[in-house]
């Protein structure tokens, strides 16, 4: 496994758009004032907006510099009160995104259902989890549960053999359902720790789509008690607060239990992580920073929120 310093570079190199976004926008209103007054206030307010924090969290960001900057002294210099919105910014963003509970998973067969949108990079993100599961010395099966894109079962047969675990898959066009329960009842004749099971993406507006994920559910529930012990949904990073709303649909609809942010590295929107876990109360559990096997890194709540303004 890679070292909890790995973890972090990634999440600091996965962040660097948004930093290089931040930090500069921040020291450009800061290099024409020496006070944080109503406008730089408000200026900050837009930046973070930008870097789509969201509206309601942005306010609340606001609120706090305002109550705890208000005696900064005129002969502050621009660097030291960069520093000061930055370790206020820091802490409030990394209270607001709080522990990463991880995956809750139990003894016996384990279910992780994987779900999103069309784009989002589920069936990617999938073989990402199987490996990093498999690092962590867990027996692992991929389930081809995407049955309507026969390039998606092709795509999870590549990734299973690069990651060197068995694939369970039906033909284009059968029921995901019955992916599932096949997947499951191969985990309990070999010993499987884990099913990490890839899903069509659906448009989270279509309710005869969420309909049959709730089946999937179902299935798994049925021959595995406490199944799905998760059901993770894949959110891009890029698409900002398009993110959130689903976000808010796919956890009504299905009981999603953590989010997986992915193509962080691709966007200078990071700061969409932070308006996900304030407005849905979801955990972010993982975070995708790059195109490798490797890159899903475990969310460091602390490591984010320093990345997000400085590098760690």
């Amino acid at each position: 496994m890679t070292g909890t310093f790995g973890v972090l570079s990634r999440i600091t190199r996965g962040l660097t758009k948004t930093r290089t976004g931040l930090s500069n926008a921040l020291r450009g209103i800061l290099g024409q004032t020496s006070r944080l007054d109503e406008e730089a206030l408000a200026r900050i307010e837009e930046v973070l907006i930008q870097a789509d924090v969201g509206a309601t969290t942005t306010a609340k960001l606001v609120d706090l510099l305002s109550s705890k900057m208000t005696g900064a002294h005129s002969k502050t210099s621009a660097n030291d009160l960069y520093s000061r919105i930055v370790s206020v910014l820091s802490e409030e963003i990394t209270r607001i995104l709080g522990e990463n509970p991880g995956l809750l998973l139990t003894s016996g067969v384990n279910v992780i259902l994987m779900v999103g949108v069309n784009g989002s990079g589920k069936t990617t993100t999938a073989a990402k989890l199987a490996y990093l599961l498999k690092n962590e010395n867990r027996r692992v099966i991929l389930a081809a549960a995407d049955t309507f894109r026969a390039a998606a079962i092709e795509q999870l047969e590549a990734w299973g053999k690069k990651v060197g675990v068995p694939v369970i898959k039906h033909k284009e066009g059968s029921d995901p359902a019955a992916v599932i329960y096949d997947a499951v009842m191969a985990a309990k004749s070999r010993s499987v720790d884990v099913v990490v099971a890839d899903t069509a993406g659906r448009l989270h507006t279509k309710s005869n789509l969420m309909e049959e994920l709730k089946k999937c559910r179902r299935v798994a529930n049925r021959e595995v008690k406490e199944a799905p012990q998760e059901v993770l949904l894949v959110l891009d990073a890029t698409t900002g607060q398009n993110a959130l709303q689903q976000a808010r649909v796919f956890k009504d609809a299905v009981g999603v239990t953590g989010v997986i942010l992915t193509k962080l590295d691709g966007t200078a929107k990071g700061g969409v992580v932070v308006s996900v876990r304030e407005e849905t109360g979801l955990p972010i559990k993982f975070v995708g920073t790059g195109e490798g096997i490797e890159d899903l890194s475990p969310f460091d709540a602390s490591a984010f929120a320093r990345s997000l303004f400085d590098g760690v």
